[in-house]
């Protein structure tokens, strides 16, 4: 296994060799010290999706943010409960903050996302009309929220999670059972009216967990391509865990790759205690397989070719901050960074991988 010391060294020798020559009476230097961060290493975006309130009042979290990614995704704030809160009111605060902390820190946005079956605001779960006005919701609040942010949101989730857990077939949903099936092409092609530029994704989860789900997804994307729907890539969540083999990933990268689309691992985190074992805590034997299988993960995205890398984006930021602690009520460390904010095995491993 090449050891992640020696791509260190190699960093600090590089950039003492391209040092100009020293004259005859050099003015003291400060010590240089290698950059090592993913922002900068990384030869394609890296991300996190990002909490706004943590960002504004944790320190720690709004300096690790600035220092390891260059992509940053809204964790709730471009929601359409979050962003839309009432038929003709929209709360613009937080996403208009994530927006501005891009730009001032060099970073690309992905807007995360424009229509989802879930976090409606009640205005839409109690809204009674026909299909006419429902296709004018839609539309309306996808073309409100894209043209706002044209030219700053490089790219959208426009439709996230429209096929069911297992693959089988469209999710019911207010959005299917109100407008159709084809509810998903035309959501995209209103998305490419407000912003022709942007580049626009089907997101979903599953992709790894076997070939029904992830063909069902294939399926639909190829499918939307084949009719020239506006469609740039495949959102793959990819909320994994740290035993599943890595063949399943692997799958999942290439078959997302194979339709010519662009990828984006889109929500990246590694359970190490899917079992919700109360009592678990965080060996190094653990902390070796979870990171592990950050590297397969990335060193296979890595592979893929580069035109078809849209990047890589972990579910928020540390383990400190992860969803699935609350959600599921247990112990976990599922991202690179630990509790403290600190790179974790998780973390030099991906590296790593992204420099082979």
């Amino acid at each position: 296994m090449k050891i992640f010391t020696s791509f260190i060294i190699g960093l600090l020798v590089f950039d003492c060799n391209k040092q100009p020559i020293a004259d005859n009476n050099p003015e003291p230097e400060e010590e240089q010290t290698a950059d090592t961060s993913l922002r900068n290493l990384s030869p394609f975006p890296f991300g996190a999706a990002v909490n706004i309130n943590l960002l504004k009042n944790r320190p720690a979290y709004r300096n690790l943010v600035i220092e390891e990614f260059n992509s940053v995704t809204a964790e709730n704030a471009m929601k359409i409960r979050f962003i839309h809160p009432q038929q003709n009111t929209y709360d613009w605060a937080d996403a208009d903050y994530l927006v501005d902390f891009a730009e001032e820190h060099d970073m690309r946005v992905h807007g995360h996302n424009l229509v989802w079956h879930q976090n409606l605001p009640d205005w839409i779960t109690s809204f009674q009309g026909d299909s006419a006005a429902w296709e004018n919701i839609m539309k309306t609040h996808i073309q409100t929220v894209v043209t706002r942010y044209k030219g700053r949101v490089a790219s959208w989730d426009v439709v996230n999670e429209a096929l069911d857990n297992d693959g089988h077939g469209l999710r019911e949903s207010l959005w299917l059972s109100n407008l159709g099936p084809d509810y998903i092409a035309r959501a995209f092609e209103y998305a490419h009216e407000a912003d022709p530029d942007a580049l626009l994704f089907y997101n979903d989860y599953g992709n790894e967990f076997g070939p029904t789900k992830r063909n069902a997804i294939v399926d639909l994307v190829t499918g939307l391509k084949n009719r020239n729907i506006p469609i740039h890539g495949i959102g793959m969540q990819m909320h994994t865990r740290f035993n599943r083999e890595d063949n399943f990933h692997e799958a999942a990268i290439t078959s997302a790759a194979a339709t010519g689309l662009m990828v984006h691992i889109s929500e990246l985190d590694i359970a190490v205690n899917p079992n919700n074992d109360p009592n678990l805590t965080y060996t190094p034997a653990i902390q070796s397989q979870q990171a592990q299988k950050y590297f397969h993960i990335a060193r296979t995205f890595h592979n893929i070719a580069d035109t078809l890398r849209h990047g890589i984006t972990t579910w928020n930021v540390s383990d400190a901050d992860t969803w699935i602690t609350g959600r599921y009520e247990r112990p976990d460390w599922p991202l690179p960074f630990d509790e403290n904010y600190q790179r974790k095995t998780a973390y030099y491993r991906i590296l790593e991988a992204v420099n082979p």
